[in-house]
């Protein structure tokens, strides 16, 4: 499992804004060398969380997610921040969705303290860590298992997810775009959220400050569709206004 330092985060986060970023701007942007910069893509690029090129960096695909070990570990400060912010939003004896991620399972972990809950999800390892808590119950969705990070969709997977009408809808996202669209990598786990957002009386979003403006193949929804957005740094003026007219609660732990 790689650990980066807090640079090799900042530039990640740059590549995946940018889209592709040059060895040069990133050294002037840090004040550090060339190689210093050639060293931490080199590293990045050996976990696939990056695409190396002569010169630069550019994000992996827009049509396939970072490797789930990968995730794990990704802004994992920053995550466990905008986790605990969440988790203070729900109340004791509440129904919740918890949908598939490394973000929504750091939801879930902050949520270790609560009492009376009701969690319906599709992500096995959410289900393993809560099936502990006092007083928890946990539904499991059928479907089909997805073997890189016991994430659970398919036809049957929505279909179960209709026959509830929960509290609250946790969900995580890959991309929010400029205009405030949603975007994710697998048809089939969009599939499984958008029936979540249906079927959540408030839904709240967890997406760290990567996941803007990063590229992602297939479109889940729009932020008018969210209740509140929780996240870790202050966003950009131009997504603010755009939050605002969604009728968006913005939620930063800064």
């Amino acid at each position: 499992m790689i650990i980066l330092n807090q640079r090799q985060q900042e530039l990640l986060g740059i590549v995946h804004r940018e889209s592709y970023v040059t060895v040069e701007k990133l050294a002037a942007h840090f004040g550090v060398t060339h190689q210093t910069i050639r060293r931490d893509i080199a590293l990045m690029a050996e976990h696939q969380l990056l695409q190396r090129y002569h010169g630069g960096a550019s994000v992996l695909s827009s049509v396939e997610n970072v490797a789930y070990n990968a995730r794990q570990v990704l802004c994992i400060e920053e995550k466990r921040r905008l986790a605990a912010l969440l988790a203070k939003q729900i109340p004791d004896n509440a129904s919740l969705f918890i949908n598939i991620g490394t973000t929504t399972e750091e939801v879930a972990k902050a949520l270790h303290r609560h009492r009376g809950l009701r969690v319906i999800t599709n992500n096995l390892h959410v289900a393993d860590m809560m099936a502990d808590y006092p007083d928890c119950e946990v539904i499991v969705l059928g479907g089909v298992l997805r073997k890189r990070d016991r994430g659970i969709t398919g036809e049957a997977t929505v279909q179960l997810i209709r026959q509830f009408k929960v509290d609250y809808g946790i969900i995580g996202i890959s991309s929010i775009e400029n205009d405030g669209v949603l975007r994710d990598y697998d048809y089939r786990e969009v599939r499984t959220s958008e029936a979540i957002i249906q079927q959540s009386r408030q839904v709240l979003l967890a997406a760290d400050h990567s996941k803007f403006g990063r590229p992602a193949l297939v479109e889940l929804g729009h932020l008018s569709q969210v209740h509140a957005l929780f996240t870790d740094k202050p966003v950009p003026a131009e997504m603010a206004t755009v939050i605002a007219e969604a009728g968006t609660q913005l939620f930063v732990a800064d």
